[in-house]
């Protein structure tokens, strides 16, 4: 047994037990000496105070009626139990009656968790929204961390692994709507005069991509391996809008795990685009990539038409190549030559042409370099989307840096850390969530998906 001092603490309310602590600190007249520990104690109770609130007001969402319904289906109250719910502020514990269809294998729902949109049966929206943040930019564990030198919440690690994969399922049964929903939320940017989309890919380590099984097939039948085993590639697309000096207003960044032909990545990109000409018809198109057949194919053939540039400094580094097999990569003449054409490239309205040129004959004095064969073709297909000197005294991008911005912060400095393999569900999870922060989007996505925890709840059964 306490003693009464401690009983008569336990009776009081939490704000009491603030109001008494501060009145008590008013009195004494004289700092703490400790004023870190001062801090600690008020931000623990106020704590207290905001989960006996949460508590009181979450008891309100809870029905006590023989039958209700529940999305228009009947329920019959079935039993009454406590249920501990995670607050940002930490822990409460509420009594609230469970119903159900009592159909075989029909599960029992908590009418104050379908009224008040309880996530996973346990995490209150808020909790829920703070969690998904710093997951889809930090590790479970990092997380973890962060929020017990916070004090309030303190949700487990593996908890913490568990929420982004249910709401990025949730997310991808619903995509397509959400993402339309999202579009509609959003105009283009007065004095938005370009709009720049890009795309590309960066490989990341799969727990499920079989690459060792498949090297060795193709060893075995004698074909080209290429990548490191276990890695296979996600993909970035971005949609940027420039002013007519050539400033972001706006990036759009869509990331996606691995998938045959990047098809859910080109379909986003492709609405995206499609409602802001939609809405500003006159915006001047730039489609910008390396050289990659595929990424060309899709800009071309399935965008409208624009102009089409490819990544200048792909471009540069091609030129590089090229010149090293004709040259010699350490060669005072490779560099030399490198300089002087780059300037050529960027700065001649022939510029291309005379790489070309160049290129040839060099290939003509070393028929056999199959490198060299490449990069005259590479050039030479690429031509029309070279002509550097011209784009910029029009003032479009030459360079695809706001896609490898998005491959390197959405995707490589979260899933490519030491030790990680992914697996898709969870390596999508994290995308979605990570991309639409860095598109300030992610407080309309979140709102979105978690209104699907929200059931309407009525009292009495038709």
């Amino acid at each position: 047994m306490g003693s009464s001092h401690e009983r008569e603490a336990i009776d009081k309310s939490a704000v009491e037990r603030l109001t008494e602590f501060m009145e008590e600190h008013r009195r004494s007249g004289r700092p703490t000496g400790d004023f870190e520990g001062y801090e600690e104690q008020v931000h623990a109770l106020c704590n207290e105070v905001e989960r006996e609130a949460l508590g009181e007001e979450l008891s309100r969402y809870d029905s006590d009626v023989p039958v209700l319904q529940i999305d228009g289906v009947s329920h019959r109250r079935v039993l009454r139990s406590k249920r501990e719910y995670l607050t940002a502020a930490g822990v409460v514990t509420v009594e609230r009656n469970l119903y159900s269809t009592r159909d075989l294998g029909s599960r029992a729902i908590a009418p104050l968790e379908a009224r008040a949109g309880i996530l996973e049966s346990y995490w209150t929206p808020r909790a829920a929204r703070l969690a998904l943040w710093s997951v889809a930019q930090m590790t479970p564990g990092l997380t973890e961390q962060l929020f017990a030198r916070l004090g309030g919440m303190a949700p487990s690690r593996s908890s913490l692994d568990r929420l982004p994969k249910r709401l990025g399922d949730r997310w991808e049964r619903r995509r397509e709507g959400f993402e339309q929903m999202l579009r509609a939320q959003e105009s283009v940017p007065r004095g938005a005069e370009i709009v720049a989309v890009s795309l590309d890919g960066v490989l990341v380590p799969m727990k499920d991509g079989e690459r060792k099984a498949k090297r060795a097939e193709a060893e075995e039948q004698g074909r080209e391996t290429r990548g490191p085993a276990g890695y296979q590639e996600a993909s970035c697309a971005t949609l940027t809008l420039y002013d007519g000096n050539r400033e972001n207003l706006r990036t759009l960044r869509i990331s996606r795990m691995p998938e045959t032909g990047k098809e859910a990545l080109k379909e986003s990109l492709s609405q995206e685009l499609a409602h802001v000409l939609n809405q500003k018809p006159k915006l001047e198109l730039v489609k910008l990539a390396d050289g990659a057949r595929d990424n060309w194919t899709y800009l071309s053939k399935r965008l409208p038409a624009g102009e089409e540039v490819v990544d200048f400094y792909h471009a540069v580094e091609h030129l590089s190549t090229a010149l090293a097999a004709a040259h010699g990569e350490e060669s005072p003449r490779h560099r030399a030559e490198f300089e002087r054409f780059r300037k050529l490239l960027e700065y001649d309205p022939r510029g291309v042409d005379k790489v070309i040129r160049a290129l040839r004959y060099q290939r003509q004095l070393k028929p056999r370099s199959k490198l060299l064969a490449r990069e005259v073709k590479y050039f030479a297909r690429n031509r029309k989307r070279m002509r550097y000197l011209n784009f910029t005294e029009r003032g479009l991008p030459i360079g695809s840096g706001m896609v490898e911005a998005a491959c390197k912060t959405v995707v490589t400095q979260r899933l490519k850390q030491s030790g990680m393999h992914w697996r898709h569900q969870g390596g999508q999870s994290v995308l979605t969530f990570r991309a639409a922060a860095q598109s300030n989007r992610f407080d309309k996505a979140w709102a979105l998906v978690s209104a699907t925890y929200v059931q309407e709840v009525t009292l009495r059964a038709a």
